[in-house]
């Protein structure tokens, strides 16, 4: 029987250790140590000693106790993300260049989905603090403040993202300029296809958030530039739900003829069910813009725009941010690019948006 390991049954086996993986292979515990935390190189270790105490461990079943060997070192190489929603192209983005970006500059990244939950928010900066994360990002936080002040009675940085906070530095998207070009275009269109000159229709997001905030904002400073008022009654902030923006159209006497800002592409599918299940869309139906970017979704014949968001631009700016401090907690807004259905013909090309 392998001496890395004793017979026995249930929680009865015996843990395969350093010790167990260097008497197999005919070295010492330090190298063995060296090669699984990725030091070896440092310690002048043969890449064929490394690669024979790799394959050892890995047929050993070894697994390396990760806060064990942190405490062991003076710095953990990990950066930590909370991340509301993994169900929309945005934010899918948003975790799979994070983990490209902190991959390229020899980090480890942790990603942990929290349903827009506050108390799972805490939870999650629980623990990955204990996991000794170098720096926690916060992408759409409900409470990104609560966040920083438990991290930084931790000792651990913190950077909101998508959603700002007032203890920390973040990045977000310039939503404001965003939503004012976008809803330029949307009344543009409206007026010069449908033959209408009305209020537009605002629908999706959460009152309380600072995205929605901004974008309500410049949906509104739009509409002010053409001499238009919004009524209460245009704005409907029930939420992003796909479903409850079905819902509360299906509830609405809505004109034939009308535009609509969509302020997510999560709300855009309750939009375009409803649409479709109506026989509201087509030539003379309505025409929609939305606040954030779909390739499918811009295909359909009602879609005259849509602002997306620059994620590769916001985290650089992020990684810039855990790379030199930033003196004060600076807010950093990126313009949006804003597509158009003419950009089709060249292959999507976006068209910047400045606050």
């Amino acid at each position: 029987m392998d001496k890395a390991r004793a017979a026995g049954d249930g929680g009865g086996s015996k843990r395969t250790t350093i010790y167990d993986i260097a008497e197999i292979a005919g070295t010492s515990p330090s190298a063995v140590s060296a090669v699984l935390n990725g030091t070896w190189k440092k310690r002048r270790i043969s890449e064929k000693l490394a690669e024979r105490i790799t394959r050892i461990a890995e047929d050993e079943g070894y697994a390396l106790n990760l806060q064990a060997s942190v405490l062991r070192r003076e710095r953990s190489n990990i950066v930590g993300m909370i991340m509301p929603k993994y169900d929309n192209r945005y934010f899918g983005a948003i975790a799979e260049q994070f983990e490209t970006r902190a991959r390229q500059r020899g980090l480890f990244p942790v990603i942990t989905c929290t349903q827009r939950e506050p108390a799972l928010e805490l939870e999650a900066a629980r623990a990955l603090v204990s996991y000794q994360v170098e720096c926690l990002i916060a992408t759409g936080a409900t409470d990104p403040d609560r966040i920083s002040e438990f991290c930084t009675a931790a000792g651990v940085r913190t950077i909101n993202l998508d959603l700002p906070g007032s203890l920390s530095p973040s990045v977000v998207s310039d939503n404001f300029g965003g939503a004012r070009d976008l809803t330029r275009v949307i009344l543009s269109r409206v007026r010069a296809e449908l033959g209408t000159f009305e209020p537009l229709y605002f629908i999706g997001g959460r009152a309380s958030d600072h995205n929605t905030a901004e974008r309500l904002r410049g949906f509104r400073e739009a509409h002010a530039e053409a001499g238009l008022d919004v009524p209460e009654d245009c704005v409907i902030i029930r939420g992003y739900s796909a479903e409850k923006a079905e819902a509360t159209l299906d509830s609405m006497d809505l004109p034939q003829r009308f535009g609509i800002f969509v302020n997510s592409t999560i709300t855009l599918e309750g939009v375009v069910r409803w649409m479709q299940r109506n026989d509201r869309g087509g030539i003379g139906g309505l025409r929609f813009g939305c606040f954030d970017w779909d390739p499918f979704a811009a295909r359909l014949p009602e879609n005259v725009g849509m602002a997306e968001q620059d994620v590769p631009h916001m985290l650089e700016a992020v990684f810039e941010m855990i790379d030199t401090r930033p003196a004060t907690n600076v807010l950093r807004a990126v313009p949006c690019a804003l597509h158009l259905p003419s950009d089709r013909a060249r292959h999507g090309a976006g068209v910047a948006l400045t606050g």
